[in-house]
């Protein structure tokens, strides 16, 4: 099942910080990490990447995997140039109180499968 950023941004209670524009887009799966090598290695065109990093290797790797959204957890707050560099790249970003553990499994159940072929 995909959903769009618009239902991610509710499922997840989360604010967004870049892409207000952007809500229909559609995301096709998820993926949580805090390591880019793991990202690199298994994230999905379209797919939202769950992480509490929050440098700019996080935005340059999404950039270079396509990820249709950026959702930092655990209600940290981006660096200013963190934001500036999603934007530049067009890339949605939120924020979530939720911890990483507990974002994905919402998103989970609500029908968003993970990148291991699950579906």
């Amino acid at each position: 099942m995909t959903m769009k950023i618009s239902e991610v941004k509710d499922i997840l209670k989360g604010d967004i910080l870049v892409g207000e524009d952007q809500l229909d887009t559609v995301i096709v799966a998820g993926g949580a990490a805090d390591l880019m090598d793991d990202v690199l290695s298994a994230a999905a065109k379209g797919s939202a990447l769950l992480t509490g990093v929050t440098t700019d290797h996080v935005i340059r790797t999404a950039k270079i995997v396509g990820v249709g959204a950026i959702v930092i957890v655990r209600g940290k707050k981006p660096p200013t140039d963190f934001i500036k560099m999603a934007k530049s790249f067009k890339i949605p970003l939120m924020v979530t109180e939720y911890s990483l553990f507990v974002a994905c499994g919402r998103l989970y159940m609500n029908g968003i499968r993970g990148l291991d072929g699950s579906w």
